[in-house]
């Protein structure tokens, strides 16, 4: 048969993706199907979209990434399927898919923590074991700080209180009439703004007992500073491209803050000398730059996430070979867990 291969399958929200990952680590195939065109009139994911379109999908992605790696449905030692958190009709098209395949080819079925895979996604860059380290997660429905003591142990810090980084990013962007999804539209816009033009607030940033994040009040902000404050009587400044950009780049520079000020905290009291960064947000520009110079400052090593592995996407799922080689392996009767689990 050569080569171990893993069939992982990643369905959590709005991307149907599916890869081949062998024992080494290394990325065979990766196939990933964006519903990005489906959700953009309604300015974020329907569930209800993601899932039909998952159906749609999922069998012509699988196919895909095993005629790019070269193999069939019968070299694989096993399949991988994100089953937490997530949309629960997304997720359940994944792992149905996943459960049937494991059974028809008599091989272990193996369950992934999609958090947990975009902190591996650095690992699977690396090409070597990275932990112990602390583990930053910045993406649509998730902003998370984890303990990560080794690829199998990740102990949850602080998350959001509300509103995700992404979450955030993607609420902005259609207040100041960016095109979906608000991530990249920020931060495009904000290439011409000057971050110093507004003094939006920094949600948590001084509260150091605390590692979570709260964005929610930080939208609002941008709001008032883009409509006008209710029952004022100042009138709101026109939204022209320069305010436009000036609230982009002024709301990104406050996010990026706050990320980076809770890892500067997170690495003074978990003493790790390793952070890993993961997530769609991960592939901010400004935040990657600032994180480099938190690294430099701290004398810390900072593993970033490559581009094309923060958004989701099934390679992160290599993390499975992690559980598979311990004998980590899930029965028929798995389910999937829409919420994060807290430990």
């Amino acid at each position: 048969m050569g080569a171990e291969l893993l069939l992982t399958i990643e369905s959590s929200c709005d991307e149907t993706a599916a890869a081949v990952i062998d024992r080494g680590r290394n990325i065979r195939s990766s196939v990933v199907a964006s519903q990005t065109d489906l959700h953009a009139r309604f300015g974020g994911v329907v569930p209800e979209i993601a899932s039909r379109a998952h159906l749609a999908r999922m069998l012509p992605v699988i196919d895909e990434a095993l005629s790019q790696a070269g193999v069939t449905l019968q070299d694989m030692s096993g399949i991988a399927v994100v089953t937490q958190p997530g949309l629960v009709g997304s997720l359940l098209v994944g792992l149905t898919a996943a459960k049937t395949l494991a059974v028809v080819l008599n091989v272990p079925l193996i369950s992934v923590n999609h958090l947990e895979a975009h902190i591996y996604a650095c690992r699977m860059a690396a090409g070597r074991d990275i932990f112990p380290a602390l583990g930053l997660i910045v993406s649509g429905g998730h902003s998370a700080l984890y303990d990560c003591r080794n690829c199998l142990n990740f102990q949850l810090l602080g998350s959001t209180i509300d509103d995700a980084a992404g979450e955030a990013f993607d609420k902005v962007a259609k207040i100041l009439q960016l095109p979906y999804p608000g991530g990249p539209s920020v931060e495009q816009a904000a290439q011409k703004g000057n971050p110093s033009a507004i003094n939006f607030p920094r949600p948590l940033l001084d509260d150091a007992r605390r590692l979570d994040f709260s964005f929610s009040g930080l939208k609002t902000a941008v709001l008032y500073a883009a409509r006008g404050i209710p029952g004022s009587r100042v009138p709101a400044l026109p939204l022209t491209q320069t305010r436009v950009a000036d609230i982009a780049a002024s709301f990104q520079e406050a996010v990026v803050d706050v990320l980076v000020e809770k890892c500067r905290q997170a690495l003074q009291q978990c003493h790790h000398s390793r952070l890993c960064v993961g997530g769609g947000v991960a592939a901010n520009f400004r935040l990657r730059q600032r994180l480099d110079e938190l690294a430099e400052e701290t004398g810390t090593e900072l593993l970033l996430a490559p581009r094309e592995l923060c958004t989701d996407n099934a390679a992160m799922a290599g993390i499975a070979w992690e559980a598979f080689e311990r004998g980590h392996t899930a029965t028929l009767d798995l389910d999937v867990c829409p919420l994060p689990v807290r430990r």
